[in-house]
């Protein structure tokens, strides 16, 4: 077991690392932080700290560098969460006031996080499956080309041209908006989704019925994509940057940000705290290909339950900046769904 000084001469070990990026001795220790012992006894903790695999030394005669089974430690253990400054807190607000949508809330959420960590930043998306449609319009283009739009109770907005196979007049655009509305407005998404795709054309006219089915097949894809799971990033080009800072390649992370199936797996898999804070850290990511990244996240409230936000960097991170900067911005977004749900 490793003694109570020892965790403490693993936080600065860690914290020293994180800011030189230099390894740590047991002189540099004694200099920069007042334990009040000898560099020797430094020493003894250090390699009490090694053989429990928290630290290592990276070239021979070194200073000492935290594992990942360090950083998991410092994370659950020593790292105290940090609260932001008031103009880090200003550049929040600031970044998020008055978004037009939510697609623009999204964007401009993870460019205020990739703005004040210098990491890649994720959000998901709110999750829309348990969401209800509260408004159908249809829109005439043309006689023959509608704008099918979709709203849910939980901010999804859904705009989807439609050619049709015949020429509609105003009566019959009403009579098909009447239709669709009695179909699935009141309904969950997944609901919705299911009485579309059990719908008959009997109710209306012969010649509306091609009609019918072209707007049915249209909605019926866009409850899909209400249903999907969907990521949105900002700051990849803060990988390359970072290079250095990773043990390997980056390529495994820059393939993830481009698929993004597998970073919605991971982040879906994170497990959170009692403060809504997540860590997924090095080799726990190995299973996603992802070994040399951590990942740092925290949950937000939405309609349909809770999504999350974070930041993916390498392991050399500054745990306590990140996970605060993925908690303000989490707890600020929440409020505003809050507020654009009571507002409805």
């Amino acid at each position: 077991m490793v003694s109570e000084r020892g965790l403490q001469v693993l936080r600065a070990i860690v914290e020293d690392y994180v800011e030189t990026n230099e390894p740590v001795g047991s002189k540099s220790i004694v200099e920069r932080h007042a334990f009040g012992v000898s560099a020797a006894t430094i020493r003894n903790d250090m390699a009490q700290l090694e053989d429990e695999d928290l630290i290592a030394a990276p070239h021979t005669s070194s200073g000492r560098v935290p594992t990942d089974k360090g950083y998991r430690v410092f994370v659950d253990h020593l790292a105290q969460v940090r609260p932001l400054s008031a103009a880090q807190r200003s550049a929040i607000t600031a970044f998020l006031a008055d978004p037009a949508d939510l697609d623009d809330l999204m964007v401009r959420t993870v460019r205020v996080l990739t703005r004040l960590t210098g990491q890649v930043a994720l959000a998901q998306y709110p999750s829309f499956a348990r969401a209800h449609v509260t408004h159908v319009e249809l829109v005439a283009l043309a006689a023959n080309r509608l704008l099918i739009v979709l709203v849910t109770d939980a901010g999804g907005v859904s705009q989807r041209i439609v050619p049709l196979p015949v020429d509609l007049d105003e009566a019959e655009v009403v009579l098909l908006r009447a239709s669709l509305t009695d179909l699935i407005t009141g309904h969950s998404v997944r609901r919705g989704a299911e009485r579309v795709e059990t719908a008959g054309e009997a109710h209306l006219a012969p010649r509306l019925a091609a009609a019918q089915t072209a707007l049915l097949r249209a909605v019926a894809e866009e409850l899909a994509e209400f249903r999907q799971e969907r990521l949105v990033m900002a700051g990849a080009a803060t990988l390359a940057r970072r290079e250095h800072d990773f043990r390997g390649s980056i390529h495994p992370l820059l393939e993830a940000i481009e698929e993004q199936v597998t970073l919605l797996r991971l982040m879906n898999e994170m497990h959170v705290d009692e403060h809504g804070l997540a860590a997924s850290i090095g080799t726990e990511n190995a299973a996603f290909g992802l070994g040399e990244a951590s990942i740092v996240a925290s949950d937000y409230m939405t309609h349909g339950g809770t999504a999350r936000v974070g930041v993916m960097g390498p392991t050399r991170m500054d745990y306590p900046s990140n996970l605060a900067a993925a908690r303000a911005v989490a707890r600020y977004l929440s409020r505003l769904l809050e507020e654009d749900e009571t507002g409805r």
